[in-house]
């Protein structure tokens, strides 16, 4: 009796973690260089996303931990989104939109031209960047936000509403999918 007890303690206990494990992947962002998104979106057109970072940045890290593996906001994005990672301190040359930006050498660290376009000379990190299907740039939103700041946002460039309202009166009818913590 007491061996079946076991056996059916350990199946149980390894099949939470597999569940878990499964879990945790599902709450995972599918990022994508600027390259492959927009490959990819000459395919099967979607917003870009850009999480403009630096390694050294701690509110970028904090993002990636809790924001962007959120399960509601990680399934979100990865559904209308071409997500993609840049390293504003990038020192690989990167072609996008038939144009190739490089690293600019200035004092100790430097920046790339990209993530300077992207955020309109203005570099703070983290900082999310925003295209249409067309590749045009919409904007970017500089600094940390939570999935529940940021799960309103996504939706309304996902649904257009930039065209017709503004995002705070958008935020009055938003349904957030996000539990009360």
């Amino acid at each position: 009796m007491k061996k079946e007890f076991i056996l059916i303690l350990s199946a149980i206990v390894s099949l939470s973690f597999s569940a878990m494990a499964q879990d945790s992947g599902t709450a995972r962002v599918k990022w994508y260089s600027i390259e492959e998104a927009e490959k990819l979106n000459m395919q099967q057109p979607k917003k870009i996303m850009i999480d403009v970072y630096t390694d050294w940045c701690g509110w970028c890290k904090k993002m990636d931990k809790e924001t962007f593996n959120h399960p509601v906001i990680a399934e979100y994005i990865n559904e209308y989104y071409y997500p993609v990672k840049l390293d504003a301190e990038s020192k690989d040359e990167i072609t996008f939109n038939g144009t190739t930006y490089k690293f600019v050498a200035q004092g100790s660290r430097g920046y790339h031209e990209l993530a300077a376009g992207l955020l309109n000379g203005k570099m703070s990190y983290p900082s999310i960047a925003y295209m249409n299907e067309k590749m045009e740039l919409l904007g970017a939103v500089p600094g940390y936000m939570t999935a529940p700041a940021i799960e309103p946002l996504l939706n309304y460039i996902v649904e257009d509403k930039y065209t017709s309202e503004s995002l705070e009166d958008y935020q009055k009818s938003f349904q957030s999918k996000i539990a009360a913590d």
